[in-house]
């Protein structure tokens, strides 16, 4: 398993595994309480390999981002996505010195932490350290 196949769909709390493909859509299970459901073709979903987080310089893979997560909190779960705003973009200048808060919205901090716990909950903080090792190869 990767982050590729680690999901967010639109309109849904949590996140998913990528179960299997169908002709109208996939097949996920959900982090939060391990339901399996159909997600048609055309809802919004989104892979955590995909996505980046802008900085001052370049976007940052978000997985380079967990990693920092983990380092900083030293692989526990980090602050609850639930604390303020101001906590929360506290918390991310620690983690991404640089990132870019003309761009990245507290809402957009609030759904990497929770991401993030639900990976730490989940045991899956893993999979950053297998796609570490496949890319060095």
């Amino acid at each position: 398993m990767d982050l590729r196949t680690v999901l967010s769909v639109s309109g849904k709390p949590g996140l998913f595994k990528l179960i299997a493909h169908q002709k109208n859509g996939v097949v996920v299970e959900s982090l939060l309480d391990g339901k399996r459901t159909a997600i048609s073709a055309n809802a919004n979903v989104s892979s955590l390999g995909d996505i980046a987080i802008y900085t001052y310089e370049e976007e940052v893979p978000l997985r380079d981002v967990f990693k920092a997560m983990a380092e900083v909190t030293e692989g526990k779960e980090a602050l609850s996505h639930k604390s303020s705003k101001d906590q929360l973009e506290d918390f991310f200048g620690e983690v991404l010195p640089k990132f870019d808060q003309e761009r990245v919205y507290a809402s957009d901090i609030k759904k990497v932490v929770q991401w993030f716990n639900i990976l730490v909950k989940n045991d899956l903080l893993s999979i950053l350290e297998e796609e570490a090792s496949e890319e060095a190869e």
